[in-house]
């Protein structure tokens, strides 16, 4: 039997009856369940990232030289705007909620582009068209929440992918219309992505090749081309004026925002080739692991095996989703840092992908049933995974970096600042106190802070911090002014103990001499209480 047969048969009336305006019911139950499944960032402390961004987000104070003030990140505006307003809408935390919308968003995106392809391909039955989305409903929701990747914490990746998979849904829809309305939304969708993480330009690359595609075809004449291509620039150009026009009012340079925006990566970019770092290797295995284990690797296998059947039936569309998967791809794979988030900005792509197959399959009643088995395989990984992560939470898991912080906030003086070393934003967090140093992350340390000159004048000047974490190795980088370091740290500090066994703790000599007691056994439950 064939692919077409096995979509419809086995999931009867219930999988593709409506409910709701053009999706079917199994949509609306996979992106209610992709919200819900996010429910592990109710039980889980904040993240180094989620914690820097509040951190920088609540001392935010542009000035002419720097764009956030007293700390330093090179991220852009946009995700630091959202990190404060939603701090100030619901706290610390809220972001996760917006993170669970971004979930059941990026399902019904993904829903909505794939009867756009499923049309462009030439699927013409209504039934098919309400069904054929929730296959690739479920796998961007299986995608989406398993735990391998990150169920508990929200950052720019996550707030990034139903903004670019809004973005190609709405291209798609511009090309088959000719509507520059579209067009425009598209662009500023894809735009904003980018305003989450630099490294999120699916949205801006599906949409150029999938234009320009169309007019070297012959799809559209060159006049719709150019029409709909002058709509998305100026709405792609409508996030950029704004951060833009943020920046001239609040007296920040231009030449600083270009820097910490985009100059910034290609000088982070030679320092991590510079410099080796075991950790960021054994991370390279990991995320391989996990781009097998979540099933992605599965659906592109998919994808590859039945290109020249896709080809055949639709050149523009296919060069489109590749040109998005490649860029992706290797934006992860030159990152770097390796961490699995990453995996997040793939999505859409492979989305598409899954779109194109199910489609194709629809047509093409000769193709068996490897599509929907790995679609089973990505929701079953999601299943397994959320299951493995809740147990070893019920099992108890104690976070020794919040235990740090909160062992120091706990022995704090009025007017203490804690300076941990090694990129842990989390310990900062928890500790509640301000750092005189402002690289809360490793990355910009290495690149603006080489010979670590900025840390040893605050460690040497009229007013160090009271704590010193280490939170690292001081030469796990680099040799490079570690010396003066270690000795300031011997003249001027006390060793006080090492939490947990991890994270060596100083306290400043000239100071009362102090205890602390750091709780290594109690697990965390919940955000609303420790």
């Amino acid at each position: 039997m064939g692919v077409g047969a096995r979509f419809e048969v086995p999931f009867g009336t219930w999988w593709g009856s409506r409910s709701g305006p053009g999706f079917s019911r199994v949509v609306w139950v996979a992106a209610v369940l992709a919200f819900l499944a996010r429910f592990p960032s109710l039980l889980w402390p904040l993240r180094p990232d989620e914690a820097g961004f509040l951190l920088v987000a609540r001392a935010w104070h542009p000035e002419p030289d720097s764009v956030y003030g007293h700390y330093w990140v090179d991220r852009p505006p946009p995700i630091i705007a959202l990190m404060k307003l939603t701090d100030w809408v619901g706290g610390p935390y809220a972001h996760r909620f917006v993170g669970a919308l971004a979930c059941s968003a990026l399902v019904l995106c993904a829903a909505g582009a794939t009867r756009e392809v499923a049309r462009r391909m030439g699927v013409v039955d209504d039934t098919a068209l309400r069904q054929l989305p929730g296959w690739v409903a479920v796998a961007a929701a299986g995608l989406v929440v398993n735990a391998q990747i990150d169920s508990a914490g929200a950052k720019g990746e996550l707030f990034g992918i139903p903004l670019v998979m809004g973005a190609c849904w709405l291209a798609l829809r511009a090309v088959r219309r000719v509507s520059t309305w579209d067009a425009f939304w598209a662009g500023a969708l894809a735009m904003l992505a980018v305003g989450m993480k630099q490294s999120i330009v699916g949205g801006l690359v599906f949409g150029a090749v999938l234009l320009v595609a169309s007019g070297l075809a012959g799809h559209l004449p060159w006049r719709s081309v150019a029409r709909c291509g002058a709509a998305a620039a100026a709405g792609a150009a409508v996030p950029v004026l704004t951060v833009v026009g943020w920046a001239l009012v609040a007296g920040v340079r231009l030449g600083t925002l270009w820097y910490v925006v985009v100059s910034f990566r290609s000088d982070a970019s030679r320092v991590i080739a510079a410099q080796t770092s075991a950790a960021a290797t054994s991370r390279i295995s990991v995320l391989l692991l996990v781009f097998v284990g979540s099933g992605m690797v599965f659906l592109l296998v998919c994808f590859l095996a039945r290109i020249r059947g896709l080809v055949r039936r639709d050149l523009v569309l296919v060069s489109a989703i590749v040109a998005v998967l490649a860029v992706d791809l290797a934006g992860v794979a030159v990152s770097g840092s390796y961490w699995t988030p990453y995996l997040f900005v793939p999505m859409p792509g492979i989305a598409l992908a899954v779109a194109a197959l199910v489609a194709h399959g629809h047509l093409d009643r000769r193709w068996h049933l490897v599509t929907p088995a790995a679609v089973a395989f990505v929701v079953a990984s999601s299943v397994f995974s959320l299951v493995g992560w809740t147990s070893a939470w019920v099992a108890g898991r104690v976070p020794t970096e919040v235990r740090t912080g909160e062992a120091i906030a706990a022995a704090e003086r009025l007017g203490d600042r804690v300076l941990v070393y090694g990129g842990r934003a989390d310990i900062q967090w928890a500790s509640g106190a301000q750092s005189p140093y402002p690289y809360l992350w490793s990355l910009p340390m290495r690149v603006l802070d080489p010979r670590l000159k900025d840390l040893h004048s605050v460690l040497t000047g009229a007013n160090p911090p009271t704590w010193f974490v280490q939170a690292t190795f001081v030469n796990a980088w680099s040799e490079l002014g570690t010396r003066p370091i270690e000795r300031s740290l011997l003249s001027k500090y006390d060793y006080v103990t090492t939490a947990c066994g991890r994270y060596r703790i100083y306290r400043l000599n000239s100071v009362d001499p102090v205890t602390l007691d750091v709780d290594c056994t109690t697990p965390y439950r919940t955000i609303w209480g420790r």
